[in-house]
């Protein structure tokens, strides 16, 4: 069977959905480093898996690449690529001292623009990297005047703007430390974040618009104030009123203050040590207070050069977008896309406001070249029966990422047939814990339905059974056998790294276990089952939950579900479905039965819940996940209290469904 035929024969199988064109392929970015390697270390690959085997195996020579051929800029050279044998105590590059801002600046061209920025509230505006540079070393110079030196913690409790940015990458210049939570976090959860790192610079808004709502937060700011007794100074933008009454505010001062007192400043950078802390990110919290994630300036930079760069073939000439807050690590994701050059596109607000046509209006209006999302965004789109090819001008984009969770067949299949039949869709897989993806795309690669491109570069990912050995094309546990640069440095407070090693290191000696259910092709592609520790255990068999999710995701009246697996006793559980209903639908015996059915087709007999229920919401956590980890606990009976971290949540006020719901299985079983 020729080439054209075989592909047409695959696509009405509803497998290949997607070849990168000979042209497309000879032009990436990959294809240039794997030229590069061919003609300066003697190295040739002719695919893509056959450059992951080596990335893996000879992780040294792979990463010391990276560095040579991404010109690092550094004060002092490194030693070693890598010193000690064991995770996690390994040290990456020791000896070199850097800056990651400087790295980001040296892309400056006055003739571009680095930001595109829109928000419920402001306009489409744009900030040139002169900008830019002028801005940030304007806050830096005030940093500095107020003693903010190399270690000092600064956070941010502000929306996606570029003040956000500039203020992070001014932190970056001196070697201060930064974190961030989204403005609609609630007063416990920013405490439970900031009140551990005891920072001393706080930034921070009057307010924010969410889905058409205005939303005052200076009195929450106060309080924040009141509860961070190591602050010396609060920065405030005004993001929604240009006149703002500052009385009864500790020590604030006003961002346009900042940058006409600092107007003539240089931007500089300070040296710091290669695992030197760049940021800190947080667990969800659900089960506890948030662990903090510090990962390094030097990880970060090395990773996300060769995510953006070689994974997703990020160009100077793209317009790079992903959707999300800074509560979220898709915001520093977002932010290092200047790494490359590219012209970073930044929204704030409801990406289903007014409409689901929001986000694909700004694609056309900002000329997006490559458009990053969640899963459930693209399934919304598709349950709102969209059809963006036909709505839109999508000529410029070349590119949608998809993560968050799985996206299921449906949503590969959708984004083909109703947004664009020639774009490079890929579906990413990785976590807050490095920051990056262990499983993304490769423009060198096919795209099948449902199914990741590939292990991403430097990433030795690896599918593990209960007795640690690696299985092919069956379900597993997601591991990593090889250390990572990104991987966290340490976790704040945790002295001994006990907190550390219990979160990965528990399982499997010397690899760290993710959490997630997944499976390695003999293609070399992967599918997530999402987390194995909700797993649903089912006569012996383990099943992950995403493929129930996938199966929902196609019923129309259904907006979203959780399933999760009571163990009774040794022989016996209980899996109850709960749906939240779309609009006026009602759980009828007739949509019963269609759910009943869907699942058994979709996935097999032993996915199908013993009941479903229909609820008004879901618990989520401030990033929007699904917690079906905390309600398996609460539904077993496990104290409230001792389960879930409330002020975690971004609706603590539907857990009360399942503690009653707790109480009626006890009567029942």
């Amino acid at each position: 069977m020729t080439g054209g035929l075989k592909l047409e024969a695959e696509k009405a199988q509803g497998k290949l959905l997607w070849e990168p064109p000979q042209e497309m392929q000879m032009n990436t970015n990959v294809k240039k480093f794997m030229n590069w390697l061919e003609e300066n270390k003697g190295l040739k690959f002719e695919t893509y898996n056959q450059l992951w085997k080596w990335s893996v195996t000879e992780i040294e020579n792979f990463w010391a690449a990276i560095w040579e051929y991404f010109n690092i800029l550094a004060s002092r050279n490194y030693l070693e690529v890598l010193s000690g044998s064991n995770m996690p105590d390994v040290k990456w590059f020791q000896g070199a001292m850097l800056n990651y801002a400087e790295h980001i600046f040296r892309n400056e061209n006055a003739e571009r623009p680095a930001i595109i920025h829109k928000s419920e509230s402001r306009p489409v505006q744009q900030l040139s990297w002169k900008e830019l540079k002028n801005n940030t070393a304007a806050v830096a110079a005030h940093l500095r005047s107020m003693g903010v030196k190399s270690g000092d913690r600064v956070v941010g409790y502000a929306p996606n703007i570029p003040e956000t940015l500039t203020f992070f990458l001014a932190c970056a210049s001196l070697g201060a430390i930064w974190s961030s939570c989204s403005p609609e976090f609630g007063i416990k959860s920013v405490i439970d974040r900031f009140k551990q790192i005891e920072p001393t610079i706080l930034l921070t808004v009057d307010g924010y618009q969410y889905g058409g709502k205005r939303y005052n937060r200076i009195e929450v700011v106060k309080r924040i104030q009141s509860e961070l007794p190591s602050l010396k100074q609060t920065i405030l933008i005004p993001n929604m009123e240009e006149q703002i009454e500052l009385s009864g505010m500790t020590n604030t001062l006003l961002w346009p203050v900042i940058l006409k007192n600092n107007i003539d400043s240089t931007l500089t950078f300070t040296p710091v040590p290669f695992d030197h802390p760049l940021w800190i990110l947080y667990s969800s919290g659900t089960t506890g207070k948030p662990k903090g994630i510090v990962q390094s300036q030097g990880g970060i930079l090395l990773e996300h050069l060769k995510m953006h760069v070689l994974q997703m073939d990020v160009k100077k000439e793209d317009r790079f977008f992903w959707y999300s807050t800074t509560g979220w690590m898709m915001w520093n994701i977002v932010v290092s896309g200047l790494l490359t050059g590219a012209t970073i596109v930044m929204y704030d607000g409801n990406p289903g406001y007014p409409n689901n046509e929001t986000l694909w209006k700004l694609a056309e209006s900002t000329k997006i070249t490559i458009f990053g999302t969640s899963a459930s965004f693209l399934i919304e789109s598709m349950k709102a029966e969209m059809y963006p090819k036909k709505q839109f001008n999508l000529s410029k984009l070349r590119c949608i990422g998809s993560t968050g969770s799985p996206l299921p067949e449906s949503g590969f299949n959708w984004v083909y047939e109703h947004v664009k039949e020639d774009v490079w869709l890929t579906s990413t897989s990785g976590g807050t814990d490095i920051c990056s993806g262990f499983l993304g795309g490769s423009p060198l690669l096919p795209v099948y339905s449902g199914e990741i491109q590939a292990r991403a570069l430097g990433a030795a990912v690896k599918a593990y059974n209960d007795e640690g050995q690696e299985v092919i094309d069956k379900i597993g546990e997601l591991v990593i056998t090889e250390p990572m640069p990104s991987m966290p440095v340490y976790f704040w407070n945790d002295e001994n790294g006990s907190r550390y090693k219990n979160s990965y290191f528990n399982v499997f000696s010397d690899v760290w276990r993710h959490g997630d259910f997944i499976k390695i092709t003999t293609r070399e592609t992967a599918i997530i089952y999402g987390r194995s520790d909700a797993t649903i255990n089912r006569g012996g068999i383990r099943m992950g939950t995403s493929e129930i999710y996938g199966a929902l995701d196609t019923i129309q009246e259904i907006n979203d579900s959780l399933i999760v697996d009571i163990p009774i006793n040794s022989n016996e559980s209980y899996m109850p479905l709960f749906i939240v209903l779309k609009g006026e639908s009602l759980l009828t015996n007739e949509l019963r039965s269609t759910i009943y059915q869907t699942i058994r087709l979709s996935c097999s007999p032993r996915h199908v819940p013993n009941d479903i229920f229909s609820v008004e919401d879901l618990p989520k956590t401030l990033n929007g996940k699904k917690i079906e980890v905390p309600i398996k606990k609460i539904l077993m009976g496990i104290p409230v209290e001792q389960a879930v971290n409330e002020g975690s949540l971004l609706n603590p006020g539907s857990l009360r469904y399942f503690i009653e719901f707790e109480e009626w299985i006890r009567g029942m079983y």
